[in-house]
């Protein structure tokens, strides 16, 4: 397969070194930078280097978008009207959901199969290994084409922007984690800590994800109150290291909302305890409301 690729940065150069192994040609390079290195990557590809992108958009089987995701709409929207019919365009960047469903709108408008691709992991831990979904018109060519290269890849059913959208939801427990786990961790080090820390934390291995998670859901509505309290414990702990709370803020200010809808609820019913069938989606339907921008 003749590849085009727009954006040659890390995820850029990732894949299109798997796809060269798999016995693909990358044919063109779009890339705003032209400094030596840049120009030597691509030289080794056997590509072209462009600036922007073009006709010669129109020699792809392939074109792939992997630039910033503020740039994913813009980028389509110059490069889509060169491609052939029967080419497909593939977006590898982290846009938002509605750029990416006008992306796939601008395809829609000439011919051309979309696939919202989203890289559900790191690539600088498993390279081209990593995991891709995706969804849109294109999606199936896409998983078919990235499991002949030993890419593994998923489709869901779905509009493109579907696979954009998980990978965001994805992103908000793995970066809330990490920054749970710098800020937690930080202050382990200051109070020298660290190792029986990680002796405490142990029961958590013990427990697969999604259970722990929901289990965090279904108690929540129960213990927000009495867990505020300890929150502020922990976060004048940081303070009298000498630290300064950043993530705790947050996580105090949503137990205070939880906690200002369990009495407004009490309130409600005279005093009585606020009752909820012990699920996940039960206590979902009730946070949802107090989540929501007033």
């Amino acid at each position: 397969m003749k590849i085009a690729l727009i954006g040659c940065g890390e995820v850029g150069h990732c894949y299109a070194q798997a796809w060269l192994a798999a016995g693909h040609q990358i044919a063109a390079v779009c890339e705003l930078r032209h400094d030596a290195d840049m120009q030597a990557r691509v030289q080794s590809y056997g590509a072209t280097l462009h600036a922007t992108p073009g006709a010669w958009l129109a020699d792809a089987d392939l074109v792939v978008s992997a630039v910033f995701g503020y740039a994913a709409q813009a980028v389509a929207a110059q490069a889509l009207p060169y491609l052939r019919s029967d080419a497909l365009f593939a977006d590898f960047t982290t846009a938002s959901a509605a750029d990416m469903r006008a992306a796939a709108a601008v395809a829609a408008t000439h011919g051309v199969p979309f696939a919202d691709v989203a890289i559900m992991g790191a690539i600088a831990l498993l390279g081209a290994r990593t995991p891709l979904l995706t969804a849109g018109t294109g999606a199936a060519a896409v998983v078919e084409f990235a499991q002949a290269c030993d890419i593994p890849a998923q489709a869901i059913d779905g509009q493109a922007g579907d696979a954009v959208q998980l990978k965001l939801l994805r992103s908000i427990m793995t970066k809330g984690m990490e920054s749970l786990a710098v800020e937690c961790l930080v202050a382990a080090e200051k109070l020298g800590l660290r190792n029986a820390l990680y002796d405490v934390l142990g029961d958590i291995d013990r427990t697969p994800l999604t259970t722990f998670v929901d289990s965090f859901v279904r108690s929540h509505v129960l213990h927000a109150p009495r867990r505020l309290a300890e929150v502020r414990e922990a976060r004048e702990q940081l303070v009298e290291a000498g630290l300064q709370p950043l993530v705790l803020d947050g996580v105090e200010r949503l137990f205070a909302r939880t906690t200002q809808g369990i009495n407004d609820a009490r309130a409600a019913r005279g005093g009585a305890p606020l009752e909820l069938p012990d699920t996940v989606q039960a206590r979902l339907e009730w946070l949802t409301p107090l989540a929501q921008k007033k």
